[in-house]
């Protein structure tokens, strides 16, 4: 094992109670060897005895009697060093690194492919919630159409208690990283990229193409304030961070790259989902992922998405897979990765069609809508409602538009134009709605 960190420690402490239970069911025992940790003398959660410890993770990987690697270190550098390293001998390895993932996947999988070693990744998504194995195997025979995923946990914790108590961002993120529940520097969650991380993943897995993680949209939550978390309450809606992946085509004339036109919509921003729909009642630090399968139909996984536990969970599940494989010689049963749809693309976020919530803060006087509606009208978007809330008295009030399916692209184009007109007191405020249709 390399990494003795949160993870780490909650996967010796999984081995050391449930290491029975797991060979009893696996009818293979996993031993563990030795850990690879930066410092003999750093802080731990859980307490391993010394003998277990080396600072050397090479000696780990090289030992002939290490048939199995998890690398559990984190980071994008060294940790691809390591797992190139087992890789090249042969060596089956079992990551929880989402962010290497996302970054060098396309060739860690090509490099397990060519060295006849196998990777196997259940903990870089979603914690202790089995989504890699359900879309590698459970679903080996579906067409993936639809996948949604609420998959950070610390963007959900704060959301829901926006909208439970009423409370703004600020306020919340704050309890948040005094409880533990975010980070000082809380950026990689807040701002989406974590969730970028974990969507980009699905996506590839689901398409059969790598998807690029600098094609994929992000937008974190740090713009949603209590104004908009009531406002979406009271049109019957819940705000929540949303992972999408779903096919899409692209306007007539645009077909990009792709002899079969595969393209998908890949992208992390917040969504009104509606409140009738289960995502919606995802709260706390829970984490769900949607799946719509063209055989299988709708389904949901539902669970913890972080910490010690629930991804020790899944590292435990990956190496009695690795182990079985190694048992019966069967390196390749699954691939980790089975490229289908090579010349696939992800459609660019300005030519997806949404509904769109908006929120402005304008003058209070007649004319304003009628302004709006002509440069909406303009650029062929509809408005579907209105709503102009009661209680809000000064220079300007709020007014809130649901909008039509239009593109990305014209509907910022209209934004800009409608920020710009004298009646509009502030920089006009856009989410997206979610229909699940």
């Amino acid at each position: 094992m390399i990494g003795g960190g949160t993870v780490g420690g909650g996967l010796f402490k999984a081995l050391q109670n449930n290491g029975d239970l797991l060979a009893s069911r696996a009818g293979v025992r996993i031993h563990l060897r030795k850990i690879a940790v930066k410092a003999f003398d750093e802080p731990r959660a859980v307490d391993i005895p010394y003998s277990f410890l080396t600072t050397d993770w090479k000696s780990v990987v090289t030992d002939p009697a290490v048939e199995i690697v998890a690398e559990l270190a984190g980071g994008t550098t060294v940790a691809r060093e390591m797992i190139l390293a087992a890789l090249r001998l042969g060596k089956p390895v079992v990551t929880a690194n989402k962010a290497l993932l996302s970054a060098h996947g396309e060739e860690l999988f090509a490099a397990a492919k060519q060295y006849g070693a196998n990777l196997y990744y259940e903990a870089s998504v979603a914690g202790g919630i089995p989504i890699i194995k359900a879309l590698r195997e459970g679903f080996i025979g579906n067409r993936i159409l639809r996948l949604y995923g609420i998959v950070n946990g610390t963007c959900n914790y704060i959301l829901t208690r926006m909208k439970l108590e009423g409370a703004g961002f600020a306020d919340v993120l704050a309890e948040a990283q005094r409880l533990g529940y975010a980070e000082a520097e809380p950026s990689l969650d807040i701002d989406g990229h974590d969730s970028m991380h974990k969507i980009g993943i699905l996506a590839s897995l689901a398409h059969g193409f790598w998807v690029n993680p600098r094609e994929i949209h992000v937008e974190g939550i740090r713009g949603i304030s209590k104004l908009d978390i009531q406002f979406a309450g009271l049109l019957g809606y819940t705000i929540k961070l949303l992972g999408v992946v779903k096919k899409a085509s692209p306007p007539a004339g645009r077909r990009r790259r792709g002899a079969n036109g595969t393209q998908i919509q890949v992208a992390v921003h917040p969504a009104l989902i509606p409140n009738n729909h289960v995502l919606a009642s995802v709260n706390h630090a829970f984490n769900a992922v949607f799946v719509r399968g063209d055989v299988v139909g709708d389904t949901l996984f539902y669970g913890r998405g972080a910490g010690q536990d629930p991804t020790a969970s899944a590292v435990l599940s990956d190496l009695a897979d690795a182990a079985l494989d190694l048992k019966y010689k069967t390196h390749s049963r699954i691939p980790p990765f089975v490229p289908h749809e090579r010349e696939g693309a992800a459609l660019p976020m300005a030519e997806a069609i949404s509904r769109y919530y908006v929120r402005l803060s304008v003058v209070d006087r007649p004319g304003v809508l009628a302004q709006i509606s002509a440069i909406l009208g303009r650029a062929r978007i509809g408005i579907s409602s209105v709503m102009q809330p009661e209680g809000h008295e000064g220079e300007s009030v709020p007014l809130i538009l649901m909008i039509h399916d239009a593109p990305n692209a014209a509907m910022a184009r209209a934004l800009a134009a409608i920020g710009k007109l004298s009646v509009v007191k502030a920089a006009p405020v856009m989410f997206r709605v979610e229909s699940f249709e």
